[in-house]
């Protein structure tokens, strides 16, 4: 039976990349001259770290980061902006989480997504991934093109396509 797996992977090397674009463009920008901005990566939790002097310049530089993140090909939805920036001394900082793997609620509503669709097919979450299989790959590809124009919030990939 065909199936492929839905997935949200983000590709550290490509993300790295991204954040070290962004950190070259901001030092040679001229409105950011003798600014304290950092930006630190931790690779193992997926999480980014933003300093910077003023609210402003935070947005900025998510401005870029975003830009430069989309070039790289990337998700703009990767990093989670929900968490507000926070004063701490003369600097504004930001923890950014980076969406990585498919949550369980999130699968869930996808699984009711592709459910309620009506389609013919088979759809099983499995830690992270979402597993949908279907006699026809007309199917599949149907449920693909349902799960682009549903707006989730997550970025998706679709791998692992067997016949």
């Amino acid at each position: 039976m065909p199936s492929f797996d839905i997935v949200s992977k983000v590709d550290l090397q490509t993300l790295d990349n991204a954040i070290n674009t962004v950190k070259k463009e901001i030092t040679n920008r001229f409105d950011f001259k003798d600014s304290h901005v950092e930006l630190d990566l931790n690779k193992k939790d997926f999480v980014l770290n933003l300093e910077v002097d003023s609210e402003m310049k935070l947005g900025q530089v998510m401005d870029v980061l975003i830009s430069r993140s989309m070039r790289q090909g990337l998700d703009a939805s990767i990093y989670d902006t929900s968490k507000e920036p926070f004063q701490s001394g003369k600097v504004v900082k930001q923890t950014i989480p980076i969406r990585n793997g498919i949550k369980q609620e999130d699968a869930k509503k996808l699984v009711k997504l592709i459910k309620d669709s009506g389609i013919k097919v088979q759809a099983a979450i499995m830690d992270d991934i979402v597993r949908v299989t279907a006699k026809k790959i007309d199917d599949l590809q149907a449920v693909i093109a349902k799960c682009r124009e549903a707006n989730l919030g997550i970025p998706l990939q679709y791998v692992n396509m067997k016949n």
